[in-house]
């Protein structure tokens, strides 16, 4: 039976590619564990005839990957499932945009109470604009939307913001532009009267608060606020580890 674990030179496939390959099957079929050390440079070098550079190569296409982690001095090992570096994705955010709808609530300038004023770094009392939004899907309500934005006189928040119909429009920036970066957080929460009246579900029904400050690119926060979000209609989904087909 021939041997799969091979170098084709006759393969428009780059070596070091091939060999990474070969390494991820190894891997995948258990030849090598978690936990578990690589061959050496020098002894990849002699099985498979490449140079040392085609080694190094299809190393760091592996680490790039993170299916195997090195340590100085002592070599490279196969990496374990770390559910600490699990990515979770927003299902409800993520899919089926052209079925939901977003209905601007309310949108009205106000003083920053001093909770507001410390998530955007304002002086209490500073205008900003309050905006209250329900995201929709083709079956009923799916999240609640309660926001605080630094009011602007110079740009037209309040009209842009009036345009916003889609969910993906409220994480791109109110001027077309985007932003630099979000800060999330997710907690279990409990419907209140007028939460459960909106979602179209008893109060007191469980939910998630969807948490963000969004910054806009001198680092400053511009907005902040919470999804309150069905838990029925919410998932987060992920995967662990690393995809070998990539």
């Amino acid at each position: 039976m021939r041997n799969r674990y091979f170098i084709d030179r006759d393969s428009y496939e780059p070596a070091y590619a091939q060999l990474a390959r070969i390494l991820s099957m190894q891997i995948a079929e258990g030849v090598y564990r978690p936990g578990d050390q690589l061959p050496s440079e020098a002894q990849l070098v002699a099985q498979f005839g490449v140079s040392p550079m085609t080694v190094r190569r299809a190393i760091n296409l592996l680490l790039s990957k993170g299916i195997v982690s090195t340590a100085q001095g002592k070599g490279t090992f196969v990496r374990g499932l770390a559910i600490t570096e699990a990515t979770f994705r927003l299902k409800e955010v993520g899919e089926e945009e052209a079925e939901r709808t977003v209905r601007l609530l309310q949108a009205t300038i106000l003083p920053a109470d001093d909770r507001v004023a410390r998530k955007l770094s304002i002086p209490p009392g500073t205008r900003v604009i309050y905006l209250r939004r329900l995201v929709s899907r083709a079956e009923g309500p799916t999240m609640y939307h309660r926001e605080y934005l630094i009011y602007d006189p110079y740009r037209p928040v309040v009209e842009a913001e009036l345009q916003i119909t889609s969910l993906e429009g409220l994480f791109k920036g109110n001027d077309g532009q985007g932003l630099r970066r979000g800060d999330l957080s997710i907690e279990a929460v409990t419907l209140t009267q007028e939460e459960a009246g909106l979602l179209e579900v008893p109060a007191g029904s469980p939910a998630f608060c969807l948490e963000h400050i969004f910054y806009d690119f001198s680092n400053r926060p511009i907005a902040w606020g919470w999804f309150i979000c069905r838990a029925d209609r919410f998932r987060l989904v992920t995967r662990i580890g690393p995809d070998m087909e990539e």
